[in-house]
């Protein structure tokens, strides 16, 4: 295979960054940027996305069964660099964010994000180095109201500038 071609064409997937959050309610919480997300039915709703398989969120996401995707608006590009590092929790914050426990899922959902979605996991692929999980939406937040197109107000990966990639 072509390299330089492989790199190329899987960098022009766009890609939105959201944040992943887990909680196994014995004191051990996760956040963690990630940004392979899809939407993959509407009735049930699901949405499918992949984490990187020795990550913490991952351990949690497969223990508990839930989880939440917290959606990175395009003010937040501090908060996505945040959580490329391993969550902290003091008090009522996550790694310096404010947050709220989901009343379906029990993870933090970022109170500044626009929106969260809770999830309950329907299966797992364990294939590579990022897992697949197939996840219901058990119930969906909206933090700030929507005008215009809603998908218009996800910070994605090309928001962080010219250097920074993921994949390929």
């Amino acid at each position: 295979m072509n390299q330089d071609a492989k790199k190329a064409a899987l960098r022009m997937i766009p890609y939105g960054l959201y944040v992943l959050t887990a909680d196994d309610g014995k004191g051990n919480v996760a956040a963690a940027t990630i940004n392979f997300v899809t939407q993959s039915s509407f009735a049930p709703p699901l949405v499918t996305l992949a984490v990187k398989a020795d990550s913490g969120a991952y351990a949690i996401v497969k223990q508990t069964g839930t989880f939440a995707l917290n959606v990175l608006g395009k003010d937040q590009k501090g908060a996505a660099f945040t959580f490329f590092k391993p969550a902290k929790v003091e008090g009522d914050k996550i790694s310096g964010m404010g947050f709220t426990k989901g009343a379906a899922s029990g993870a933090p959902l970022l109170s500044d994000a626009p929106a969260s979605i809770e999830c309950r996991v329907k299966k797992i692929v364990e294939e590579g180095d990022h897992h697949v999980v197939v996840a219901e939406v058990l119930e969906a937040h909206l933090n700030k109201p929507v005008s215009g197109r809603p998908d218009l107000v996800t910070l994605e990966m090309k928001d962080l500038g010219d250097t920074v990639f993921y994949g390929g």
